[in-house]
């Protein structure tokens, strides 16, 4: 055993010899480790720090200069800014024009430019005249009178349910062809006395109220031309195809009023009844109106009736229609100015009544409206008008009333 110790002593010697190296040996053997893992850590975090923060951030930088803001960035800017404004000058002016509308005369608004009554009178003849050419335009008509009935009849003969006795067969049927021809002859029924303010420039006095008030009436009643105008445009459209009454959608215009029954009989004692009135509040207003409209710094609102006979199938095309932009033509309130075609569309439908009618009913005797099946349209709706498109040329008395009163109302728009 000790033989074996020692020749292993003597193997081990040589390291002895070699002492000297083994500890550089080994800072070689520990530096190839380091050297090694480090070339294995500076690859992963070079493949980190490319895959996680250059190629990111080459990323972003790419997509920051797709969106930078262009030196001349600044110029389309305002050309975007320009043309919100041309669109909002665009608006302001085509809410202005829908008011600015010919006048039936040219010397009372403001301010009467004649102290003689005489212009007073000169509107109402020309309100008339107005209403006249309007109920022209559409092609209106009446049926048999009473005295075209006695003057076709044979002298005695009692005419129909009016006297409660039964024409013969002769008479029945001159009666008929009298009654066809009638309707023939016309596109719509329609009485000039049917359209509110005809009536009431008729027997108009100005001594009776004098000059303020005359002015005041005279822009009401200028309001009320305007939209009968728009009704009767509405006629116009609605039976532009058709050759007479028997096939005209809209058979017959009954009444445009503006005010209801409570509001006429307090006119009444005025004698300002039906007269056209800026509705201040819900107070005196022809119905409770859903679009919560009245008068306001902005706008002016006006409530109108209207009733006519249309054919069942015209009823809902009729309202459309009635709701629709409208051309108007405007020579300055001057009337002195160049002519410009413009555009409104300033009524709202705010309640509505739809019947059918008995043909055989006394009101409709001597009326032939033809096949078709046909109903009452009773509607009530709003007018709205723009005050800087005609505030330049209202009274100051009318002024003075809307102040005295306030605006309550909030609101814009149409249709």
């Amino acid at each position: 055993m000790s033989l074996k110790f020692k020749d292993i002593l003597q193997k081990l010697s040589f390291i002895k010899d070699y002492s000297s190296l083994v500890i550089p040996a080994v800072i070689v053997a520990v530096a190839v480790v380091i050297f090694v893992l480090t070339q294995l850590m500076s690859s992963k975090l070079r493949e980190r720090v490319e895959k996680e923060s250059i190629s990111q951030r080459g990323k972003k930088i790419s997509s920051l200069v797709k969106s930078a803001v262009s030196n001349n960035q600044w110029e389309h800017e305002q050309q975007y800014q320009d043309a919100y404004e041309r669109d909002a000058n665009q608006i302001t002016l085509l809410v202005k024009q829908t008011t600015e509308r010919e006048l039936l005369s040219y010397k009372i608004f403001p301010e009467p430019k004649d102290p003689s009554a005489l212009i007073f009178e000169e509107f109402g003849q020309r309100f008339r005249a107005g209403i006249e050419r309007l109920v022209a335009s559409i092609k209106g008509g009446e049926c048999p009178t009473e005295a075209e009935l006695g003057k076709n009849l044979p002298t005695g003969s009692p005419w129909g349910s009016r006297t409660g006795r039964r024409l013969n067969e002769v008479d029945s049927t001159i009666k008929e062809e009298l009654c066809q021809a009638k309707a023939k002859s016309a596109s719509v029924y329609c009485n000039p006395t049917a359209l509110a303010g005809y009536k009431f420039w008729e027997e108009y006095k100005y001594y009776d109220v004098g000059k303020e008030e005359s002015v005041r009436q005279c822009w009401y009643w200028q309001l009320g031309y305007w939209i009968m105008e728009d009704v009767i445009d509405t006629i116009a459209a609605m039976n532009s195809t058709s050759e007479n009454v028997l096939t005209s959608p809209v058979k017959r215009l009954l009444s445009i009023d503006f005010a209801s029954e409570r509001q006429a009989s307090m006119g009444s004692k005025a004698g300002t009844e039906g007269m056209p009135r800026y509705v201040l509040s819900g107070e005196n207003s022809m119905v409770e109106p859903y679009t919560r409209r009245y008068c306001n710094d902005d706008i002016d609102i006006v409530h109108f009736r209207l009733v006519v006979l249309v054919s069942a199938k015209a009823a809902l095309p009729f309202m459309t229609e009635l709701c629709s932009a409208k051309e108007h033509k405007f020579s300055g309130f001057s009337g002195q100015e160049p002519k410009q075609t413009f555009r409104h569309n300033q009524i709202t439908i705010l309640d509505s009544n739809i019947q059918s009618i008995n043909r055989e009913a006394v009101e409709h005797e001597l009326y032939r409206y033809g096949d078709a099946a046909v109903v009452e349209l009773d509607l009530t709706c709003e007018y709205l008008f723009s005050r800087i498109g005609y505030e330049e040329i209202k009274p100051e008395s009318i002024k003075k009333e809307l102040a005295k009163v306030g605006n309550t109302g909030a609101g814009e728009g149409g249709g």
